[in-house]
């Protein structure tokens, strides 16, 4: 992969937000939109991933060591391993990406596990409303509620497109939420909140919606 570096200085301005870094990969279309900056975009390639980055640099968690934590509103708090994730049952599917920034990635095939199968490690009291999945990228959060994170097609990744999770898209383990944009799907996911409220996540602090709805939210209408 080639990983292109763009310092914190091009980032100022968006939304506010100390975004840090942007890597690019293969296999998107379109165009990068309207929250980065037009010195930011003209050093963007009009094809591949774009992955933003809030801190200096990605996350590195060597895949013996990764530890998920699921905690909060559960009869059990536990610790996963990755082997315990690969032990649970196979989950795959072939989903699009979209930012919402603008551009796309079309037919990815993610594996893992769903949540449901996650949760049930853990035990969830009745009651709960929603997840939040902590990044081992500091601070970065979000939050999906109990009827999001548990659609048919919503996953905790460990596998794309056939390999395991490379570092820029999340490894060892990211959330997948195909019908929101890609802020909602975290990376480097090291612990899972089961709560009893909704809180708002990294994004959703500097102005983006909560329910991010593809093509129904952050000023898009279907």
């Amino acid at each position: 992969m080639d990983d292109r570096t763009i310092g914190r200085a091009a980032f100022l301005g968006v939304v506010g937000a100390g975004v840090a870094g942007l890597f690019f990969a293969r296999d998107a279309v379109g165009l990068v939109g309207k929250a980065v900056p037009d010195r930011v975009a003209s050093l963007v390639p009009s094809s591949g991933w774009r992955i933003y980055t809030i801190g200096s640099s990605m996350p590195r968690i060597r895949p013996a060591e990764y530890r998920l934590s699921i905690v909060g509103q559960v009869e059990t708090p536990v610790t996963l391993t990755l082997a315990d994730l690969r032990a649970l049952p196979r989950a795959e599917q072939v989903s699009d990406f979209h930012c919402v920034t603008g551009w796309s990635v079309y037919n990815v095939s993610w594996g893992g596990v769903r949540l449901a199968d996650v949760l049930d490690q853990a035990k969830p009291l009745a009651g709960w409303r929603s997840l939040r999945f902590i990044s081992d990228e500091v601070p970065y959060d979000d939050s999906l509620t109990a009827e999001q994170a548990l659609l048919d097609d919503v996953m905790l990744a460990i596998d794309m497109d056939g390999k395991p999770l490379s570092r820029p898209h999340g490894a060892p383990a990211r959330v997948v939420m195909p019908q929101m944009y890609g802020y909602k799907s975290v990376k480097w996911v090291t612990r899972i909140e089961v709560r009893p409220d909704v809180l708002p996540g990294y994004w959703e602090q500097h102005g983006y919606d909560a329910d991010a709805w593809i093509g129904r939210s952050n000023g898009f209408s279907a």
